[in-house]
């Protein structure tokens, strides 16, 4: 099985500096369905976007969040080093299903993953799937998730 580390993994030297890094929020966006709700999501797509994902962000609108997309399916797992704060990660498989989510705690190093192969992980702000009643086997809607997509 392949782990795919998302999220922190791979730091850039400026994410270490004791001041902090500076967060990453001018990347390509794209919007995504949950149902009714609609979700701005920043696209992640490539290692060192990947890596900082929302390192550093102090606050993040409701409905905003950042969809990690990785080249293959892999077991993927992310882990807060740096991230403050808390957040949900959906893990979802190339037709939008939600596989499974996973609260995350800021700065902890703990990993969580996907409990199957995926290609996307959608991180948002803790809570905003619960009080939704978005749970695993929902499926998300988006461009993303159309065939010959990136």
């Amino acid at each position: 099985m392949t782990l795919a580390w998302g999220a922190a993994a791979l730091l850039p030297a400026q994410a270490e500096s004791p001041q902090g890094g500076l967060p990453q929020t001018g990347l390509q966006r794209t919007r995504l369905q949950a149902g009714m709700h609609l979700i701005d999501a920043q696209l992640a797509l490539t290692n060192p976007q990947r890596s900082l994902g929302l390192m550093w962000r102090q606050q993040m609108p409701a409905n905003e969040g950042m969809l990690f997309v990785f080249e293959q399916p892999a077991v993927q797992c992310f882990w807060m080093k740096n991230t403050l704060l808390p957040l949900t990660a959906a893990f979802v498989a190339d037709d939008g299903t939600i596989i499974n989510l996973a609260d995350m705690q800021p700065r902890s190093e703990a990993n969580h993953c996907s409990t199957q192969p995926v290609r996307f992980v959608l991180e948002m702000q803790q809570g905003w799937f619960a009080k939704r009643g978005i749970q695993a086997g929902f499926k998300l809607g988006g461009a993303p998730f159309r065939p010959g997509q990136p």
